[in-house]
Parts: C-alpha cells; sequence; structure tokens
C-alpha cells in the first residue's frame, strides 16, 4: 500500500506561487551542483503530484535512494526558504528588521561596533514606526551590551537612556501579553462552546474576563498615572481603577497592539455574550485603527481580514444590509490587492472570509438558489487548500452550505452535508454539531420521511440534552416535530401558526437569539403558515427593510468602551 500522508515539504511547495517557483529555479542553478541538482528533480517530482506518494516519489527521481531521501528532503526544504526569502525581503518588515538586525551583529562580531551602533540607531527608529516591540527588545539589548563591553563615548545620560527604554518596552510587552491572552482565551471558549447559553454561562465569561482585564489594567497603572511606581496589588476593584483614571480607553491610547487586543477581547466578550450591538462597536474600533495606522495593514494583514470579517458579521448579525454591503465592496477591492495576492497565506484567508460573507448575503437576500453557484467553487478551494484550512472552517463551510440547499428547497442535498458534520468525530464548535443535527431533523420533516421521525427525534433530542445545548426554542421545535409530523396538513397547518406566534416572543431575548443566528426558524415557520417556498419570505423581509430610512449612525466614543 503506497505511503500517503500529509508532509511539509510537499505543501510547502504547493503554496508556492508560479513566479516563487521560477525564483527558485534561479536561485538553485547559481552555484549548482550534483546535489542541488538532484533535489531540483526533486522538487518537479513533489510539485506534480497531487498527494503526498513516498513510494511514487522515488520511483520518478531514481537518483535519490529511500535512504537518501530525508536528507535530500530537509536540504530541499532549507533551500526554497532561502529563496523565499531572498524574494520576500522587500515586501516584510519583519524580515527587513531581521536582515538589519543581522548586519548589527555581525559588525559588532567584526569588531566595528560604531558601526554596529549606527545601523541599530536607524533600526530602531523602524521599529518604532511599526510598533515591533519584540524587535526593541533585541536592539537595546545588543545596544546595552555594546554599551558595557566598549567605550564608546556616546552622549552623556546613555546608560539611563537604555536603561528606561528597556524598562519602557519590557513593561509595554507585558500588557500586551495580558491583553493578547486574553482575546485569544475567548476566542478559544468560542470556538469551543459557541455562545452563551443561559445566565450560567454568561456568569462565567463575565467572572473570567472582569478578572483578566482587571489585571491588565493594574500592570498598566504605573504608565496612567503619575507616582504609581509598580503594579497595582489584585485587590484593587475596578472602581478604584476608574477614580485613578485607570481605565480601558486609557489603555487603548497607548499603542497599536495595547488597543488591537483590548478591542478584540471586548468584541469577544460582546460576541460570546450575543450582545451584537456593542460586537459591532468593538470590531468598528479594531477596523478604524487600522485606518489610523494604515502602515500596520503590511505588517498584520491577517489581524486586517479577520476585522473585516467580523465587521460584516457584525452587519449581518443586525441585518445592517446597507453596511454590510459597503464593508463587502471594501472587502472585496483588499482582496484583489498586491497585498492579498502575492501570500499565499492571505488568500487562503480572504477565501475563507469573504466567502462567507458572500454567502450570508444570500441568506440576508433570500437568494438561496443564487448563492448555490458558489458552491462548486468553495468544494474546489477546500481540496486546494486543504492543508492550510482548519476543521472548524471546514465544519461551517459545510453547514452553511446545507443551509443553502435546505433555503433553496433540495432538502436531499442539505442532508448530504450534514451528514459530513453529525459524522465527523471532532470536538469543535458543540454548538454548531447541534444546530446541524436539528436541521437535519426538519429536513426529514420536509422530505416527508416520517417513518425515521420518532427515532431521529429521540436521538437528537438526546444529543442535545448530553451536550447540555437545549434552549425554550429547541424544546418547543422537538415538541412540535414529536406531535405533529404524523398529523393530517389542516392540524398541522394550525399549529405551524400557533408554533409561529410562541417562537416571536423569543425573538428580543438574548439568550435565545443564537438558535435564530443558526436557523431562521421564524422565515421557515411563515413559509409554512402562509405555504410559499422560505426564500419568497426571507426576500419580502430584504425588500421591506429597504423601504425604511436608512438607521441612524451611531457616534463611536470612549463611552463604548465598557
Amino acid at each position: 500500500m503506497p505511503n500517503k500522508s500529509s508532509d511539509d515539504l510537499f505543501n510547502l511547495i504547493h503554496s508556492l506561487q508560479k513566479a516563487e517557483k521560477r525564483n527558485f529555479k534561479l536561485y538553485i542553478t547559481r552555484n549548482s551542483s550534483n546535489e542541488d541538482l538532484k533535489i531540483v528533480h526533486l522538487f518537479d517530482a513533489l510539485d506534480k503530484m497531487r498527494d503526498y506518494d513516498e513510494a511514487l516519489l522515488l520511483k520518478k527521481v531514481p537518483s535519490i535512494k529511500k535512504q537518501q531521501l530525508p536528507n535530500s528532503k530537509a536540504h530541499l526544504y532549507r533551500q526554497l526558504l532561502a529563496s523565499l526569502r531572498l524574494l520576500s525581503n522587500d515586501e516584510n518588515i519583519d524580515i527587513q528588521l531581521h536582515e538589519s538586525l543581522d548586519y548589527a551583529r555581525i559588525l559588532y562580531n567584526k569588531g566595528l561596533y560604531l558601526q554596529s551602533l549606527r545601523i541599530l540607531e536607524r533600526l530602531k527608529e523602524t521599529a518604532k514606526s511599526y510598533n515591533q516591540d519584540s524587535f526593541l527588545i533585541q536592539i537595546i539589548s545588543l545596544e546595552k551590551k555594546i554599551e558595557v563591553l566598549h567605550i564608546t563615548r556616546s552622549m552623556e545620560g546613555r546608560a539611563e537612556q537604555l536603561t528606561h527604554e528597556a524598562e519602557e518596552i519590557n513593561e509595554k510587552r507585558r500588557i500586551i501579553t495580558h491583553l493578547s491572552n486574553l482575546a485569544l482565551q475567548l476566542y478559544s471558549w468560542y470556538i469551543k462552546n459557541g455562545h452563551a447559553r443561559n445566565e450560567q454561562d454568561e456568569a462565567d465569561v463575565k467572572e473570567f474576563f472582569r478578572y483578566r482585564i482587571n489585571r491588565a489594567l493594574r500592570v498598566a497603572a504605573k504608565h496612567l498615572v503619575a507616582g504609581v511606581e509598580t503594579t497595582l496589588p489584585e485587590g484593587t476593584t475596578a472602581s478604584d481603577l476608574a477614580r485613578m483614571g485607570v481605565s480601558a480607553e486609557a489603555l487603548a491610547r497607548m499603542g497599536f497592539y495595547e488597543a488591537l487586543y483590548l478591542y478584540q477581547s471586548y468584541m469577544w466578550f460582546a460576541f460570546i455574550r450575543q450582545d451584537f450591538l456593542q460586537y459591532y462597536r468593538y470590531v468598528q474600533k479594531w477596523v478604524d485603527l487600522f485606518q489610523q495606522s494604515p502602515q500596520m495593514i503590511q505588517v498584520e494583514t491577517g489581524h486586517y481580514i479577520k476585522g473585516l470579517h467580523n465587521l460584516c458579521n457584525a452587519h449581518f448579525d443586525l441585518r445592517n444590509f446597507r453596511g454590510f454591503q459597503q464593508v463587502l465592496d471594501r472587502f472585496e477591492a483588499f482582496d484583489a490587492s498586491d497585498l492579498v495576492q502575492r501570500s499565499h497565506n492571505n488568500r487562503v484567508q480572504t477565501f475563507i472570509y469573504l466567502t462567507t460573507a458572500r454567502i450570508n448575503q444570500h441568506f440576508m437576500l433570500g437568494t438561496f438558489r443564487e448563492g448555490l453557484a458558489l458552491v462548486p467553487f468553495v468544494e474546489e478551494k477546500l481540496t486546494e487548500y486543504s492543508g492550510f484550512i482548519d476543521r472548524h472552517r471546514v465544519l461551517v463551510f459545510y453547514y452553511k452550505i446545507a443551509s443553502l440547499y435546505f433555503g433553496s428547497g433540495d432538502h436531499e442535498k442539505a442532508i448530504d452535508y450534514l451528514h459530513k458534520i453529525i459524522h465527523w468525530k471532532v470536538d469543535l464548535r458543540n454548538d454548531l454539531q447541534c444546530y446541524a443535527r436539528l436541521l437535519h431533523l426538519m429536513a426529514h420533516y420536509e422530505l416527508g420521511n416520517y417513518d425515521l421521525m420518532e427515532y431521529l427525534v429521540r436521538s437528537v433530542y438526546r444529543y442535545m440534552a448530553k451536550m447540555q445545548n437545549l434552549t425554550v426554542i429547541e424544546e418547543q421545535m422537538f415538541a412540535f416535530l414529536r406531535q405533529h409530523f404524523h398529523h393530517s396538513p389542516r392540524r398541522v397547518h394550525e399549529a405551524f401558526r400557533t408554533l409561529l406566534e410562541q417562537m416571536k416572543q423569543y425573538e428580543k431575548s438574548r439568550f435565545e437569539t443564537r438558535a435564530f443566528a443558526y436557523l431562521d426558524i421564524i422565515s421557515w415557520l411563515e413559509s409554512k403558515v402562509r405555504q410559499v417556498p422560505m426564500a419568497e419570505v426571507v426576500r419580502e423581509k430584504y425588500e421591506q427593510s429597504k423601504r425604511r430610512p436608512a438607521p441612524p449612525v451611531r457616534g463611536r466614543t470612549n463611552a463604548d468602551l465598557i
């Protein structure tokens, strides 16, 4: 049986663009040796393979024996990275800073420490302009080393200046670490659990959030309040901090990364609690931050892409059609830019988030059938990028595709995609797993598979109860499907009307909005009561929204920071 597996070298080669492959060939043939010619053959063979197959690879490159293959692959991997570094030097600020820092070290090791200091001084200004604090730590460390070991006749007060700079940057990194940890932990909580299900979930998230945000504020106090020399004690309350002038607003003014991770933390905190207006406010601040510091789009492109994605999501959750279209247009224009197109990672990320936004737009407009035109493209890209997209994203795509088919009336195809989720054993997004099963149940109901309904209702109910995922809406949906799937059309029609009135009572309930976010149950029930396609109901709602005046634009002030 062929030895087929994932392979780092194979994935690297298949992430290359044509220009990068051409550059590698030029790079490797400049000083070619027999060993280099072998790795060119190895490169060509791997480039032509659709899946990594070691046995086939050895047949394609007979000049490399099996025992030589690991070393040849390692050599090719290093040469590829070296050629990519040369090609990426002009467009990546990290690589430029690394290279200049290497030059400073080379000059120092040659005994030319004054030349080294001049490079470090210029490098320090560049690092500051791009908020690259980790490089500043290395630069200052080398400056201190030179000053300690050599007589440089530097300006008076040099020791005090470097000491102050080192302390400042270390404290700054400490604050950023607290905030970036909080943003990451909240995101991880959402990936694992989805939205808060009840008051206990919300209380747990609030306690988790407030403890960590207050810790970051206590660390920042010495930078924000005159006379404070050290981190404030743990017992310092939020109200005490506020009276001292230590606030989230003040923290956001400290620097780009402090603001970025602060806004991300508040955004995830709001999103988990399904406070969609606050979610919108903080993601807007996140995106605005890049407009205020446009040079950072080049440095933190991934964060900018993620910000546009979440801003689209916020308008989607608030059903702000105009705002959604404006951000989508902006996102599509950015997708066409060189900054995205010349980076494989950026292309993958924009595919994920831009395609998600385009599908969501079809959900908003009720154009489910038109949205199905995206499915072949999504399937093609999921295959092409299979080594670069995490399982969570794939699950979300399957659910959205299933929802498109369900909304267009093709319930059998919806079931096919829901099976991909239900039978994929992965400990991610328990909420998505639950709603896939509920939509699966509704699709079988639509197909009239009543012989399966009783078994499916019990099975899905047990699963969701075990996951502690049942809300009032799910309880009522299960009760309806269990009691009425075998009734006459007239009785079922009346039951639909009754259930619709009950569901409308929960539309404004924060803990119940989760169900409406995953399943447009109201529109589905309205389609049943009116006996028209679900797509028609959603489309009418969109047309009605266009006739309403645009909502007033809320001013975004520091008061938005809670």
